[in-house]
């Protein structure tokens, strides 16, 4: 079961309305939600994790306007005080990930080193 804590990473309005759309469009279920997290990979070391997925034994869970988020304790130390946002714009479109406890970033911003 997961555990409910403080919001560890910010969503913006632009995130939390495209993630809404994608649970929609997706006929996501309630019994699902957010993961947040990171995995070892990408040209910077570390890449971030961002989908719908179960709760999964462990887990730490918070909730930001309806939607509940699901992030591994461990994975906390890397993502604490991040904020996702989403642009839609005709340049830039896509989820894009401020992170405070990065060191370095690659170019297309989905990787870290920390």
């Amino acid at each position: 079961m997961a555990t409910v804590m403080t919001t560890p990473v910010l969503f913006t309005s632009s995130a939390l309305q495209e993630l809404k759309q994608l649970q929609y469009e997706q006929q996501i279920g309630a019994e699902m939600g957010v993961r947040v997290g990171v995995k070892g990979g990408g040209c910077s070391g570390l890449s971030y994790v961002l989908g719908f997925d179960h709760p999964q034994e462990g887990d730490e869970m918070f909730e930001i306007d309806g939607l509940r988020f699901f992030l591994q304790p461990s994975h906390a130390l890397y993502l604490m005080g991040m904020e996702v946002d989403y642009l839609n714009g005709l340049n830039n479109r896509g989820f894009t990930f401020s992170n405070p406890n990065a060191s370095s970033s690659c170019g297309c911003g989905s990787s870290f080193a920390v």
